[in-house]
């Protein structure tokens, strides 16, 4: 929402106060200010003023310009040349009857380029030169030019009272606030609530915009309709005579009142209106219009005009009879924006005789839109339910000031104001003539909370002890009507407050703790440390545990998703490739014992939502690679991870174990350059395999703090010969933690991923928990310069590299601080059964550079280690 810092000043005095620190203070108190515009703080006072067109002449040299002398407050009229449209169709007239007020500016002024494409036009200055043979050194300018909007057709004219001469920053110079308000503060989404917030908030004075006589009766039985007859529809009649009104659901609609104004020409709405609503983000567009928005910033309440004539047509000329109904099934209607739209069932209308004229607080009907041949108005002031025009808003992707506002509930109180302040205006501004009276219906006037509540809870939330009469004073100054029964403060007194109409907020004791609070200053209250000491901390290591996997996972450049933990045993059968699982679900997942919700090896929904979600998962790769399935479609490379529960029956028991799994999916190219790739083209790329798999589990693992080995395994979704059993606790087969490798091509095929290797790893956290606890000391880093060296070893086909790693850096000792296989090769230059493994080894000292000398002698004794240890030859 903007706030117009002039606009504002009409209700409340803000001298002293400027507008960051009223920003300020309303940021504190709540209503957050997400930035503050200065208009025309860059006018020059100096060369931008306030002109007088005193007189225009045609141009003798140019068919589309004229000549304008300006009287700009020193010496004689300055004459310049403009093709403004306003100033051009005066040019035979000579000299004016009544000076035209404008904005007038010298050379040397700075203004906005009005003819620049740029999204944000440049700033240029003011030069003089000479057009069409006549010399011009000053303008009139345009409201673009100044910065102030976008129009652009014609000269900004000025108020007759605006003073000639003055610098143009006295009369047009303002501040637009752009506040970010929340739900609970929609009573300050228009120019009266949040004035009168401000002067609560400053403690002064606010001034209520007086409401015109219009000698109204309400005209309502009270019980949600109001009729008239077909008679007196003359200029004298009243409103309950020329249109009736009635509402199917009062809890959708709790107040509709209509008024009738006649004989209105529809034209321009006044500059000071125009700018007002430009000022406040709207755009005018006719005095009818333009009434009913200003009505909506000025009180909050929004309003619809339809046309009454169209009305009168639509009932074969009869009296319109306004019903507020939900639709009907398969009813349309054309919206202003000409769109044809057909309705739900929970759309709130505003329908007469012949169908839907309007979709409740959203948008009118095209059908009896306002137009300049419009003559007699049905003003329309309401109340919704908010629920209803939220739904209705999101369904039909039609946002709007107006739905804004509704869809945070209006009080119904507000129709009353609303309907006689837009009345008048209409009267004043469009010639119209209000019919006396209005049709009212509202059957169920909603009445103002009352909250009573201990004084002492103030002092026990607030922490500040506020005297009960200054307690009183802030609500008194927010519009509540507050008194204290009781005499002891600390005992027994009693406040009973009652909201204000507005406040529709205002429910419970918190509300007006909430309200003193703010009134009173957020940053006035003391900060008070807890009188208790701190508890004590304690780590949650499952919490941990889980959450450096994550990290470890995505540092390794894999990508976090969440898949349901519901599935189906048909689904899940498509992960033993021994099996003919299709991933159909039959409905009926057998097995169940209905005492316990359990299968013999699946838990099993009692209810579940459908077949394909009626059991419990028990392994995590179905999820990923449904998720690698889903999104191969779009992208080439898919590496992603989950972490998260499977649940297994506990045989004898109500709830199923449910230990935690860490589980990856890998396809697609994996990363060129590696030792893997030796001997391709420099460019190539390999497919992502199980060497990639297994980078991954060993980053997890050194994160985690767990010594593993990884020894060849199987397991019914792998592939055999390309499946690791990862062991943890020191012995190989100590603890089975999980398994790495590529998906069995069966499987592969049953989730449709191509012909490439897909590498899936699953790991039990559990267990990887009761291994943990690997100790790290930190080792500062050397600012000496490491020396580098390769080692290239000939070992027996049967022989890990792990194996010749281990013995690499056992022999290596502290000085050794990098170890990494670059490079495998099998060829015939090897004997048969034997394969070369090359090593990167850098050794750095922590206190002194290392002599070519040193480091031979360590890679000696690395060569003797490997060749005792694992049969190794240097090549």
């Amino acid at each position: 929402m903007k706030v117009v810092w002039s606009w504002l000043k009409d209700y409340v005095n803000l001298d002293g106060v400027t507008p960051e620190e009223l920003a300020e203070r309303w940021t504190l108190a709540g209503l957050e200010v997400e930035g503050v515009t200065r208009v025309g703080d860059w006018w020059d006072p100096a060369l931008i003023v306030v002109g007088a067109v005193t007189r225009v002449e045609p141009h003798p040299d140019a068919d589309r310009l004229c000549l304008a002398w300006v009287d700009w407050g020193a010496g004689e009229p300055h004459r310049c040349v403009t093709g403004a449209p306003n100033l051009y169709q005066l040019r035979e007239q000579g000299d004016l009857p009544t000076p035209m007020k404008v904005v007038f500016a010298r050379e040397g002024s700075v203004l906005v380029d009005a003819y620049s494409d740029d999204p944000t036009p440049k700033r240029i200055k003011l030069k003089g030169r000479k057009v069409r043979g006549i010399m011009s050194d000053a303008m009139v300018c345009s409201e673009r030019e100044l910065g102030i909007s976008e129009e652009h057709e014609g000269i900004l004219v000025l108020e007759d009272d605006a003073p000639v001469g003055a610098p143009i920053g006295d009369v047009l110079g303002d501040a637009i606030f752009d506040l970010d308000l929340t739900a609970n503060y929609a009573y300050a989404a228009n120019m009266v609530g949040i004035a009168r917030e401000t002067a609560a908030l400053l403690g002064r004075p606010f001034t209520e915009p007086p409401l015109p006589t219009l000698g109204d009766t309400a005209q309502s039985d009270g019980a949600g309709d109001s009729t008239g007859d077909n008679t007196g529809a003359g200029a004298g009649a009243d409103a309950a005579t020329l249109v009736a009104v009635a509402i199917d659901d009062p809890a959708l609609c709790p107040r509709y009142t209509a008024r009738v104004i006649r004989g209105v020409t529809v034209g321009p709405s006044p500059a000071w209106m125009q700018r007002r609503l430009r000022l406040a983000g709207m755009r005018p567009i006719n005095n009818v219009v333009d009434v009913t928005n200003y009505t909506m910033l000025e009180w909050g309440e929004p309003l619809h005009a339809f046309d009454y004539d169209r009305l009168v047509a639509r009932a074969d000329g009869g009296t319109p009879s306004i019903t507020v109904r939900l639709a009907r099934p398969g009813e349309t209607m054309t919206t202003l924006d000409d769109a044809e739209r057909t309705l739900t069932p929970k759309t709130l209308l505003i329908t007469d005789s012949a169908g839907p004229i309007a979709m409740a607080g959203v948008m009118g009907g095209a059908d009896t839109e306002v137009g300049a041949e419009t003559t007699n108005i049905l003003l329309e002031a309401a109340t919704f339910d908010f629920v209803s025009i939220r739904r209705a808003t999101k369904h039909y992707a039609l946002p709007s000031e107006s739905a804004w506002r509704f869809g945070r509930d209006v009080p119904p109180q507000l129709s009353e104001a609303g309907s006689r302040c837009a009345a008048g205006l209409l009267a004043e501004l469009a010639g119209g003539t209000v019919a006396p009276g209005v049709v009212d219906a509202y059957p169920g006037p909603r009445t103002n909370p009352t909250i009573t509540m201990p004084i002492a809870d103030f002092e026990r939330v607030l922490g500040v002890a506020l005297p009960s009469a200054e307690i009183v004073g802030l609500l008194h100054r927010l519009g509540f009507e507050a008194a204290v029964q009781g005499d002891d403060y600390k005992d027994g007194e009693t406040l009973t407050a009652t909201a204000p109409a507005h406040r529709v907020d205002q429910q419970l004791p918190a509300d007006l703790i909430e309200e003193v609070g703010r009134v009173y200053g957020y940053d006035r209250l003391p900060a008070t440390a807890l009188a208790d000491p701190l508890p004590t901390q304690r780590d949650n290591p499952r919490l941990m545990q889980e959450d450096a996997t994550r990290d470890a996972l995505a540092a390794a450049g894999l990508q976090e998703i969440i898949s349901y933990r519901f599935t189906a045993i048909a689904h899940e059968s498509m992960l033993d490739a021994s099996a003919g699982g299709t991933g159909t679900s039959s409905g009926d997942e057998t097995g169940a014992d209905e005492q316990n919700g359990v299968s013999s090896t699946y838990v099993t929904l009692r209810n579940p939502s459908s077949p394909d979600r009626a059991v419990m998962r028990r392994s995590i790769l179905t999820g990923l690679l449904d998720a690698a399935a889903a999104n191969r479609r779009y992208r080439e490379r898919i590496a992603l991870f989950e972490v998260g529960s499977v649940f297994h029956p506990a045989a004898g028991k109500d709830l199923p174990d449910e230990p935690r799994h860490a589980g990856l999916v890998l396809l697609g190219p994996g990363t060129p350059g590696d030792w893997r790739s030796s001997g391709e083209a420099q460019d190539s790329v390999r497919p992502l395999d199980f060497y990639d798999g297994k980078g991954a589990v060993e980053v997890l693992l050194d994160t985690l703090g767990v010594e593993a080995t990884f020894a060849a395994g199987s397991h019914p979704s792998l592939h055999p010969g390309r499946t690791a059993a990862v062991h943890v606790g020191g012995e190989e087969g100590a603890a089975l933690a999980g398994h790495v490798g590529e998906l069995h091509p069966l499987v592969r095929e049953r989730w449709a991923l191509g012909d490439e290797p897909v590498v899936v790893a699953e790991l039990d956290l559990d267990v990887l928990a009761q291994a943990s606890g690997v100790v790290r000391p930190f080792v500062g880093f050397s600012t000496y310069p490491p020396v580098e060296r390769d080692l290239a070893v000939v070992v027996d086909e049967a022989t890990p590299a792990g194996d010749v790693e281990r013995a690499i850096r056992s022999a290596g000792g502290p000085l050794l601080v990098h170890c990494a296989l670059f490079d495998v090769y099998r060829g015939e230059q090897l004997p048969a059964g034997k394969k070369s493994l090359a090593f990167s080894l850098r050794f750095q000292a922590p206190n002194k550079t290392l002599e070519g000398k040193a480091v031979d002698g360590m890679r000696g004794r690395i060569v003797k280690t490997l060749e005792s240890a694992v049969g190794a030859e240097i090549r």
